[in-house]
């Protein structure tokens, strides 16, 4: 991750001074230069202090749409627009011939957090995503995702040593890319939660930006929960297992794709042992899978927790979220929870779920169609009489449970209620709507998915 030095910040600043640079007004000057000194008057231990616990009632509410205010200055938020053009093209300009992925995050910079009338200090702000991040901007479309880390500058400003907001360290604002009900996000992880399965907690909130000129409505959000912050901290014992998030071919588990470089470590970071992941593939694809499935299940279950996999698949699939494993290589979490030495699997970007999908589409409840040697933990797993049963139950478990279609109407009525009158008030040129219309025909057709996904389920289940 690339961060504003603050010193080579205030080097080329001085340089400018020293020079009479007609480009650099003497306000951004002396801003940049007196920009560790300062007070941190809003410091509480509950909203700022790292011995604070997270407050998930108070930063994850249902009930409420909250605002956070956004300040960045001219200068870095130009830094940040300038990199942006540098990866992506011009500004409203589909200058890339195709979607292109950078091997870089967006460049980080400093930046004020405020929320119910208090501050945040310099906490690091860079825009987020892939695809999505790329398709936005080229569609001239200032709705970008925001990922907020809220100590990452403490070697710079020594004041906010161990900074948090209100027991979080990092967050993500998902800008609800390709969801016009902009509830996708935040309803798919109470249905992976209320299943029963390691997730991130999620709120929707308005997020204003201030870069120079004002705070400017940047639409309606979805806050989500960092995978590598709280909720391997409070959803398992230890939080000191490694943490992957895979990317890229060897992501699918297909036989001979291991890469290390596929497998991202978010935690342990310096240890470059990757055992667990090399074992879990090794074990995957023994030849005993076909001679003594008995075997290779107990081998399976001693590296992988294949029942918290199954119960995760079971959920995915009849929700259908289709820009996961089984159609692309990405958008999963593994960890290693050192309580039991398996990796768990943790779902991750949700935004695409609740519909039949792109790229083919979600898979089929059966997963007709669906290559095991491709997707080997979907497929040999499922042709597994043993774990086909469990799978079976967990599916008949969500859809009288988390999904059943009653519960999930109302929800949508109620979220829908409750957010309207913010994501129906969007600006042009931060806005995915075309007309307010478009929000409630967005909300319309979750309530009729639910239908069919009952419907399909059952005759599924007979």
């Amino acid at each position: 991750m690339r961060k504003v030095s603050l010193i080579f910040l205030i080097g080329i600043q001085l340089f400018f001074i020293s020079s009479c640079s007609k480009d650099t007004s003497v306000a951004e000057e002396q801003e940049v230069v007196d920009d560790s000194v300062f007070e941190i008057t809003d410091w509480t231990e509950a909203t700022h202090s790292k011995k604070a616990d997270p407050n998930f009632e108070e930063v994850f509410d249902d009930n409420s749409v909250k605002r956070i205010d956004i300040v960045i200055t001219k200068t870095r938020w130009q830094t940040m627009i300038d990199d942006m053009t540098a990866t992506y093209g011009t500004f409203g300009s589909s200058s890339k011939s195709s979607l292109y992925e950078s091997d870089e995050d967006p460049i980080m910079v400093p930046a004020e957090v405020f929320y119910k009338g208090k501050e945040w200090y310099r906490v690091g702000v860079r825009f987020k995503g892939n695809s999505s991040l790329q398709s936005t901007w080229s569609s001239g479309n200032l709705k970008l995702s925001f990922k907020l880390d809220f100590d990452e500058y403490e070697d710079d400003y020594p004041q906010i040593d161990n900074q948090r907001f209100y027991g979080f360290k990092k967050l993500s604002l998902k800008n609800n890319y390709n969801d016009k009900s902009m509830l996708r996000e935040k309803v798919a992880t109470d249905i992976f939660r209320a299943s029963g399965v390691e997730s991130s907690h999620a709120a929707f909130y308005t997020v204003y930006v201030d870069h120079g000129d004002g705070p400017t409505y940047f639409g309606l959000y979805t806050l989500v929960e960092e995978v590598d912050d709280t909720v391997i901290k409070t959803q398992f014992s230890d939080n000191d297992g490694n943490l992957y998030k895979p990317d890229g071919t060897g992501a699918s588990f297909t036989y001979g794709t291991f890469s290390e470089t596929v497998f991202d470590k978010k935690t342990n970071e310096d240890d470059a042992d990757f055992t667990d992941i090399k074992n879990l593939f090794t074990v995957l694809h023994a030849t005993n899978r076909t001679t003594d499935a008995a075997v290779w299940r107990a081998n399976l279950e001693a590296v992988f927790d294949t029942d918290k996999f199954l119960n995760y698949l079971a959920v995915n699939t009849v929700i259908q979220n289709w820009d996961t494993y089984g159609r692309m290589t990405h958008n999963y979490f593994l960890y290693n929870d050192p309580d039991t030495g398996k990796l768990s699997w943790i779902p991750w970007d949700n935004n695409e779920s609740l519909q039949t999908g792109n790229m083919s589409g979600s898979l089929p409840l059966n997963f007709s169609g669906l290559s095991s040697s491709s997707w080997p933990l979907i497929g040999y797993l499922y042709n597994d009489a043993t774990y086909k049963a469990t799978y079976d139950s967990y599916v008949k478990k969500v859809i009288d449970n988390a999904f059943n279609e009653t519960t999930m109407k109302a929800k949508y009525t109620t979220y829908a209620a409750l957010v309207k009158p913010y994501a129906t008030t969007e600006l042009k040129g931060y806005t995915f709507l075309n007309s307010t219309a478009d929000f409630q025909t967005a909300v319309d057709q979750l309530s009729t998915h639910v239908s069919s996904r009952t419907a399909a389920v059952n005759a599924y289940l007979k």
